[in-house]
């Protein structure tokens, strides 16, 4: 089969490897849907790896793995000691693409990707899903339900799981108004499910096209950040008090200001986006007006499976988050555009 390897320094290409095959405890899928998730720029950037692999972002990448962590397909095959009720031929499912010791208190909680052992996470330190099969642990499956798509349980697997997580983090409700600072994949997922939640939405962005989209996906109000002081603009539109709740999904070190003075006193503001700075002035910022900050870093796998029966009972239409869909041979081509950061979300249908 062919999988896509990031290369480093913006290059990519499509290597051949075996059709994997399972161990005793493994399954393999064959994917259908792969998403292209925006914490995968940093591995497209980054410089290549040695052979030993390298560390980016504090998450261990080996050369030659195959890309992509939002994997979604069917069953194709199951190890021998895989048992029918943990995964069965033909069943469609989800990845939750982190694999721990299993033993330590977060795993045992579902929340791999914090193992006190060390993570994999496929994708970068383990074969992912930009490819006809891929082979994971049979304990790493989550059920895509019926009626959703193979697509929407690609964006699932992490971009709209990783908004739902932050807004869970959020405790956002119905009739709060929340400001969305970027509108990339996962702020765009952040919006959409914020609507279906309730939640009076504010997005900004520096993106006219993805201002646009939000809009689409029913923010009420959107803000070019180039052009306006936003925090000012967000108090303006919440009788001057600010956003009961925020949350910033660019990483950009202004925007996670805005994210911290914009919401209201008692108000509580949340750092979904990976990676980068932020320089605040404590007092004035939060300690006077006793904000919460918290982080957020996408979910568990038990939250994957929650999201993912919320976005099927709401009929929320995940599907729209797709500007772009790719073969696999088109892979280069893909991450070139989805680079510019000015598109939706794209996924690669490697079959």
């Amino acid at each position: 089969m062919k999988g896509v390897v990031f290369l480093g320094d913006r290059k990519l290409e499509l290597r051949d490897f075996p059709d994997p095959t399972p161990g005793p405890r493994d399954v393999v899928l064959e994917i259908k849907a792969s998403g292209m998730c925006g914490s995968d720029l940093h591995t497209y950037r980054a410089p290549p790896p040695s052979g030993d692999g390298a560390v980016t972002g504090g998450i261990k990448r080996e050369a030659g793995t195959i890309a992509g962590h939002e994997p979604c397909g069917v069953v194709v095959a199951v190890g021998s000691a895989v048992t029918e009720r943990e995964a069965r031929i033909g069943q469609r499912v989800m990845c939750h693409h982190y694999d721990g010791c299993g033993g330590c208190k977060h795993c045992r909680g579902g929340w791999t990707q914090m193992c006190l052992e060390g993570t994999t996470v496929y994708g970068s330190g383990g074969h992912g899903g930009h490819a006809r099969y891929m082979k994971c642990p049979a304990h790493t499956l989550v059920a895509l339900p019926d009626g959703l798509s193979f697509v929407t349980g690609a964006a699932i697997s992490c971009g709209t799981g990783t908004a739902w997580g932050a807004l869970k983090r959020l405790q956002l409700q119905g009739g709060e108004t929340i400001a969305v600072f970027g509108q990339g994949p996962v702020g765009l997922s952040a919006t959409q499910l914020a609507v279906a939640m309730g939640a009076r939405v504010i997005a900004l962005d520096v993106s006219e096209e993805r201002l646009k989209l939000a809009k689409d996906f029913g923010a009420e109000i959107t803000i070019d950040g180039r052009s306006n002081d936003v925090v000012q603009a967000i108090r303006d539109l919440t009788h001057g008090e600010g956003a009961h709740k925020t949350l910033d999904c660019s990483s950009a070190p202004d925007a996670r200001a805005a994210t911290v003075r914009s919401v209201r006193s008692w108000g509580t503001a949340c750092f979904v986006g990976e990676r980068g700075n932020v320089t605040l002035d404590v007092s004035p910022d939060m300690l006077r007006r006793q904000v919460t900050l918290v982080g957020s870093w996408t979910f568990s796998k038990q939250g994957q499976a929650d999201c993912a029966e919320l976005v099927a009972d709401k009929k929320i239409d995940v599907d729209k988050l797709f500007t772009h869909r790719w073969r696999l041979d088109q892979a280069k081509e893909a991450y070139e555009l989805f680079d510019k950061q000015t598109t939706g979300k794209a996924v690669i249908i490697p079959s």
